[in-house]
């Protein structure tokens, strides 16, 4: 089930991802809900999506965990 909820993540970051703001808001929601694990690979996951959506230009991924 845990996975699941990885997945719906990944999800609603794509979808949020026209917006800057609100998809600051949805990942600092993931970083309290998944695993350590699961953190880690929301980082390579955050940082690809980024790279293509010019909207996310500004978004830099400042974790402190």
């Amino acid at each position: 089930m845990a996975r699941a909820m990885f997945d719906y993540t990944m999800t609603v970051l794509e979808k949020v991802s026209f917006d800057v703001n609100l998809f600051s808001k949805e990942v600092e929601k993931a970083f309290k809900r998944l695993l350590p694990h699961e953190i880690e690979e929301l980082k390579i996951f955050i940082n690809r999506l980024v790279e293509n959506k010019p909207q996310l230009a500004s978004y830099s991924l400042e974790i402190s965990l």
